[in-house]
């Protein structure tokens, strides 16, 4: 390992050869020293970055050349880089990612992290992610790594000895803050009939925004919840501390918090430091569906751009814009679907502006199918679409959208069902 005292000294023409790749920590686990010394490097020959979910706002449509852009999500800052031609988007399931990584297909010649540590036993943390970054780890030639006091210390392996690490150097910043946006009076109703369906001793899972944040927040009077997510959050934190979490019931990782990485504010950051009950894994285990299914109670807890009427989801693109992901959704919600006493849980506002989300024919691509459909939330009401025919489907989807675009949904679907008995009669 070659030790740098400052960023300064990195000259990335070494490690980053024409056509080489890089691979960077996302959202909190993003190590900015060394991010932001890549963007102001000069005389780089073209490479490729795949670039995981934004935190912060150090990339720009500027940096797409010679820097080529990849990501499976549109999300934050991503989405003005793809309008804008600078990032290129991978419709992938999350659960898939470590494996295309293993393969090549997602290159990771140079990998990027930021480090706790070292312990006293000489091994440095990853910090604030495990997630697909432990594939790509393995999968590297280089890893060039900034170690900082303000990185959390946590648990999961892999842990870094000197020999995994090509450089490293010291940084003053520590994990990017998440601040979490406070929910909209619609989300909160929303997340009140969602947070209903939680029952005791369940093992949920969260996705990404205030409205899963609104859902935690109603969760203080459960006991006996087991956590196992993509992420965690500050909201997770309250739920621990005030005794609604504590993992008994979980039948793996009994007494644990399983998270991917680390999604929130210092005050995360200060729980999980040094914490034993959390534990990052990465995502081959967390979104592993032999894991999920076998938990007590699985509950997944995702949003949505739309749903048509027949359960189909769309979760990438709204307006024209691709603002989402295929993400790990599907992953969950297949494992809550399989957990004995799971909950596959979809939630969305039934308006957007003037526009139903809940509609006819989705405007943007299918990103969960029909048939890992669920149980639908919306403001007006909660629609389990489980064993359900499509008429049915229909019926219940459209009692939980907007009032005003109710009749309509309806003649479309009469007319469609109509249409489709005719042509079996033919």
């Amino acid at each position: 390992m070659q030790r740098l005292s400052s960023v300064g000294e990195l000259d990335f023409g070494k490690y980053v050869g024409p056509g080489g790749s890089v691979l960077w920590g996302q959202a909190c686990a993003e190590p900015r020293t060394l991010v932001r010394h890549l963007l102001a490097s000069h005389g780089l020959p073209e490479i490729t970055a795949f670039i995981g979910i934004p935190v912060t706002d150090l990339l720009a449509a500027a940096h797409a050349s010679p820097i080529r852009l990849t990501s499976y999500t549109g999300a934050g800052v991503n989405s003005v880089l793809h309008a804008s031609g600078g990032l290129d988007i991978m419709p992938v399931h999350y659960s898939s990612i470590p494996n295309l990584i293993a393969r090549g297909r997602i290159r990771a010649d140079t990998v990027l992290v930021q480090v706790a540590g070292p312990g006293k036993s000489g091994r440095y943390s990853l910090g604030a992610a495990r997630d697909y970054l432990v594939a790509a780890i393995e999968r590297a030639d280089t890893v060039i790594a900034e170690v900082s006091s303000g990185v959390p210390w946590t648990y999961g392996p892999p842990y870094l000895t000197e020999d995994d690490i090509t450089v490293l150097l010291p940084s003053a910043e520590g994990p990017a803050e998440l601040l979490a946006a406070a929910p909209s009076p619609v989300q909160e109703v929303i997340a009140t009939y969602a947070a209903d369906l939680v029952e005791d001793g369940a093992t949920i899972q969260v996705g990404v925004g205030s409205l899963a944040d609104a859902v935690l927040a109603r969760l203080a009077s459960r006991r006996h919840l087991g956590v196992h997510s993509g992420q965690l959050t500050d909201g997770m934190v309250d739920l621990i501390e005030g005794g609604a979490v504590t993992g008994e019931r979980k039948r793996v990782d009994r007494g644990l918090v399983i998270g991917g990485l680390l999604y929130g504010s210092s005050k995360l950051f200060s729980f999980a430091d040094r914490n034993k009950a959390v534990c990052l894994r990465d995502a081959r285990y967390t979104h592993d569906p032999v894991v999920l299914a076998v938990q007590y109670k699985f509950t997944a807890l995702n949003s949505a751009l739309e749903v048509d009427l027949t359960g189909q989801v769309n979760a990438e693109v709204a307006r024209g814009r691709y603002i989402g992901s295929v993400g790990g959704a599907v992953d969950f919600l297949r494992g809550a679907a399989a957990s004995p006493g799971g909950l596959p849980v979809v939630m969305l506002p039934a308006t957007a502006g003037p526009a139903s989300r809940v509609v006819m024919q989705l405007n943007g691509p299918v990103s969960t199918p029909r048939s890992d459909a669920g149980v639908v939330v919306t403001e007006h009401g909660v629609a389990d679409l489980r064993g359900l025919t499509l008429a049915e489907r229909a019926e219940r989807m459209i009692a939980i959208a907007a009032p005003q675009f109710r009749d309509s949904l309806s003649s479309a679907a009469d007319a469609a069902l109509s249409a489709s008995k005719g042509a079996r009669s033919l």
